[in-house]
């Protein structure tokens, strides 16, 4: 399962791209992939909000996710 990542979370994998874990499984659902990423990743767990776009569409925790969905990470953006 590949996740497209963007900002600070790019920055916290130290990659554009990460592909998920296959072992035990794949994440089913947004909120299983968010617990996969804190656990690899605990920086994760320090952003306030992350939004997770499956297929082009901000998508919410109880989505389902298929190994070939297009999963972006997109962190909160400040700017100025």
């Amino acid at each position: 399962m590949k996740v497209l990542l963007f900002g600070i979370a790019k920055d916290i994998i130290g990659a554009s791209e990460y592909e998920v874990p296959a072992q035990p499984k794949h994440p089913s659902t947004v909120k299983e992939l968010k617990d996969v990423l804190v656990v690899l990743f605990p920086e994760f767990n320090k952003l306030s909000s992350l939004a997770i776009a499956v297929n082009s569409e901000y998508a919410d925790e109880n989505v389902f996710l298929k190994s070939n969905d297009e999963i972006a990470i997109i962190p909160p953006v400040s700017g100025g």
